[in-house]
């Protein structure tokens, strides 16, 4: 289909995009109003030189992370749960990786667009807060359909007026007070250690850094990666990230609604909430891809990203405007435990262990997949669910990337001993590179 994405193949070389295109969706993403917010939480619990350690430190491991992640997206050209099924998992282990990643996204999706809802309502009133979930749901559901090329218009548009946003705000609450002071005084509110701060920064965007192939298979070079990586990150991370610290020191209050309506009125309000729209349509759009991939391991069918788009984005905005979501939020944070392992598994096999990488290598010239692949992997469901546990157990580090290393120092450790539990599987007759998108 048109509008298919390539879901289940390469994406080809020429419809690959700028790096300047990709990093707009890149920095949509880390720039967003979470990132306010994250912030805003850091400022309210640290001194202005600890958060910008925290944001430092968490950032860097996230942007290693990202970079690997998305290097391999780009010579693969590959969404991130088709690209598992050669990079440790198989494609029985390739469909529980689709699974999380739809459970998790499309989860995060309908939160999202709650708030957005919530939002809309408290600066407009009208219509009731379903109305609005509704109608916020439907417009990132029809943006989504059409793909990646809309997503990046969405981008044009929604980017440059956050940064406007970020420059008046800092302006306008920040006038009355001395830099040197607010970089200086002590935390308004309870006091936060370097440990948790590092945490929080860099647990906020792990299932993004785990995404990355779904959006860097459109780059062209592994060094478009890197710069649009560095670019989002230092611009997303260290700009958002740093106003909202000092914001929360200006205001005594990590309540980055009632900071950024008291200094920037309505029309600044309205542009920060629909920010929420640059992060919610990858929320969408990844779950998709995973759900794609899921259905076509799992049931040998061939769904297609329009249908699990409308599907999935249909069922968020409806949980979303009932308010049923509200009491998910805690069973979307455990699965996000599961999620960093997945990414320490990926990048030890496809860096260092490299058992199908010569597969994938050999066709990539062509267009085509690999004709054969493991269906399951033991030794990386073994790795997936240790990771998990040092994440979680690990009473010293930051947990998040615990997790990571664990999975991957593990499967490094087991090698070539890791073996495919069954006989490899012809791709032509599941999907892969004869499926059209």
């Amino acid at each position: 289909m048109e509008n298919d994405d390539f879901s289940l193949r390469r994406v080809p070389a020429e419809r690959r995009y700028s790096w300047v295109s990709v990093a707009l969706q890149r920095f949509g993403q880390v720039s967003s109003f979470h990132q306010f917010l994250l912030g805003a939480v850091l400022g309210f619990g640290m001194t202005f030189w600890d958060a910008v350690l925290a944001i430092t430190i968490g950032s860097v491991l996230l942007e290693i992370i990202t970079i690997l992640m998305g290097v391999a997206g780009t010579r693969e050209g590959l969404s991130t749960s088709v690209l598992a099924r050669w990079t440790g998992f198989g494609t029985g282990g390739s469909s529980l990786v689709g699974l999380l990643m739809t459970l998790s996204l499309a989860g995060w999706f309908g939160v999202q667009n709650d708030v957005f809802a919530h939002g809309l309502h408290a600066l407009m009133g009208g219509p009731p807060v379903w109305v609005w979930a509704l109608a916020g749901g439907a417009l990132v559901t029809a943006i989504v359909v059409f793909g990646f090329h809309a997503m990046a218009w969405t981008a044009y548009l929604t980017v440059p007026a956050f940064l406007a946003l970020a420059g008046y705000s800092i302006v306008s609450a920040l006038s009355g007070h001395s830099l040197s002071t607010l970089t200086t005084e002590p935390p308004p509110g309870p006091s936060m250690s370097l440990a948790q701060g590092t945490t929080l920064v860099a647990g906020a965007f792990i299932m993004g850094a785990i995404m990355t192939p779904d959006m860097t298979r459109f780059n062209r070079t592994a060094s478009d990666v890197v710069k649009q990586t560095l670019v989002s990150v230092t611009l997303g991370q260290y700009l958002i990230g740093l106003i909202g610290v000092l914001l929360a020191h200006a205001a005594k209050s990590a309540d980055v609604v009632g900071i950024i309506t008291s200094s920037s009125g309505v029309l600044g309000t309205l542009i920060l909430v629909t920010a929420i729209l640059k992060i919610n349509d990858w929320n969408l759009y990844s779950s998709s891809l995973g759900l794609v991939n899921t259905v076509q391991v799992l049931l040998s069918r061939r769904l297609d990203r329009t249908t699990a788009t409308l599907l999935l984005g249909g069922l968020g905005t409806v949980l979303s405007a009932i308010g049923i979501l509200d009491h998910f939020t805690t069973f979307l944070t455990w699965v996000g435990v599961l999620t960093p392992p997945v990414a320490g598994v990926v990048i030890a096999e496809y860096y260092v262990v490299r058992r199908w990488k010569p597969d994938l290598e050999a066709t990539r010239a062509s267009g085509e997949l690999p004709s054969k692949c493991p269906t399951w992997v033991p030794g990386a469901l073994v790795c997936w669910v240790a990771g998990a546990a040092v994440g979680i157990w690990l009473p010293w580090g930051i947990a998040t990337v615990n997790s990571v290393l664990g999975a991957f120092l593990l499967y490094i450790l087991l090698g070539r001993r890791t073996t495919a539990a069954a006989v490899p599987a012809a791709m032509t007759s599941s999907g892969g590179s004869k499926t059209r998108s």
